[in-house]
């Protein structure tokens, strides 16, 4: 199996986390740069709020080259010489990646949650028949309780109890590397998405 795949894997554990940061900082943003608007406060909060938010963006493009081996730029295109805070928040505002970045790291908190729910299901499914033998033995040395097979196998050591435990590690095998190839697509597919939302075009 791929390295990619295993990559993959933790990417996609790891995206419950990071949806949530960024689900909570984009709305938190908002609101205080909402708030702020009336303030003098309110323009440099907001091009910092952008800035973070490009900064993040830029990590997380990182994050996936690293994990899924789709490229991503390496730096964000320089803005080009200084202008006045009004000329830079009206390039902001008229800058369609603001939005799309944004837009980017919202959805990332639901699809961190669809993500993180397939991976653990998959992985506790797949480990738990795998390891289906390992109970058998356990129950037979007195390791495990017999309720802990959790009702897949006996743990009586009979010739069925031994077969149906071989049967459960290799349904086990096959769900995990069912398992790995899915979270790689997955993966993958996420990165074009991010990089169609994050990354300028023709960059």
């Amino acid at each position: 199996m791929d390295v990619r795949a295993y990559t993959s894997l933790f990417y996609m554990l790891l995206t419950l986390a990071t949806g949530i940061v960024y689900f909570t900082f984009v709305v938190t943003g908002v609101a205080l740069s909402a708030g702020f608007a009336v303030l003098v406060i309110g323009i440099p909060f907001f091009l910092a709020f952008i800035g973070i938010a490009r900064v993040i963006a830029l990590g997380e493009g990182r994050l996936l080259e690293a994990t899924t081996g789709e490229r991503m730029p390496r730096r964000p295109v320089h803005p080009g010489p200084p202008a006045s805070w009004l000329t830079r928040i009206a390039n902001m505002l008229k800058d369609v990646r603001t939005w799309t970045t944004l837009l980017y790291l919202l959805v990332m908190l639901p699809l961190g949650i669809l993500y993180f729910t397939i991976t653990v299901t998959g992985l506790a499914l797949g480990l738990r028949l795998a390891l289906a033998p390992l109970f058998l033995l356990g129950g037979q040395f007195g390791w495990f309780p017999p309720e802990f097979s959790g009702g897949v196998i006996n743990v009586d050591g009979s010739p069925e109890s031994i077969i149906g435990a071989l049967f459960c590690a290799a349904v086990g095998v096959v769900i995990l590397t069912l398992l790995l190839h899915a979270v790689r697509w997955l993966a993958r597919s996420h990165a074009r998405l991010a990089k169609a939302l994050l990354v300028e075009p023709g960059v």
